[in-house]
């Protein structure tokens, strides 16, 4: 079975890409929601986050995510260490993950595949591509950010062309060409290259 990640910066569409794998049987490992799951649950990465980022890490038992983005967000050195502290456990999670799948292949999506060295651990990889204006507005129709707070997420990850090189495979997610389409014939694709 291949293991196959799925990348692209905020408001590319992403997840709606997983969502069409999804529809098609194919399993996906939500590494934001694993993440989150994980700085809950696994004890080791509690007592790392309440050791570097202090008692109020936790509320009531629970993470305060607010609280931890606050420490975080304009500070590159403290990013660098919950990352640290974050990811190897979301990988391990995700290796363990691929191991219990069936099927020709399943997928990891990730923001961050490159910029936390995933990628080792996978097969193939697939960007999901789409002009810049186009990603703010998508971002900007969910709410909770303005304008600038959204080009300040995009400015603190990986230049988008840059990541869409290291990708095996490229879905454009411009809206000016079938998604469904493109997602299904890489759907044949990937099979025959697991041998199904």
């Amino acid at each position: 079975m291949l293991r196959i990640g799925l990348t692209g910066g905020i408001g590319s569409g992403k997840t709606t890409i997983a969502n069409i794998f999804l529809t098609l049987g194919i399993a996906v490992y939500d590494a934001d929601t694993a993440a989150r799951q994980l700085m809950n649950a696994n004890q080791q990465i509690r007592q790392q986050l309440t050791e570097r980022f202090g008692a109020a890490t936790y509320k009531h038992g629970k993470l305060d995510r607010a609280y931890l983005a606050s420490k975080v967000f304009d500070n590159a050195a403290l990013l660098a260490e919950l990352n640290a502290i974050i990811h190897p456990v979301t990988i391990q999670d995700s290796i363990s993950w691929f191991t219990r799948q069936q099927g020709p292949y399943a997928i990891k999506e990730a923001a961050l595949i490159f910029e936390s060295g995933s990628e080792k651990h996978l097969d193939y990889t697939i960007g999901v591509w789409a002009d810049k204006e186009l990603r703010i507005e998508r971002v900007l129709q969910r709410g909770g950010l303005d304008r600038e707070a959204v080009i300040a997420r995009m400015d603190k990850q990986m230049d988008e062309a840059e990541k869409m090189k290291r990708c095996n495979f490229v879905i454009d997610n411009n809206g000016k060409t079938s998604v469904i389409m493109q997602v299904l014939e890489l759907h044949e694709h990937l099979k025959s290259l697991a041998g199904r």
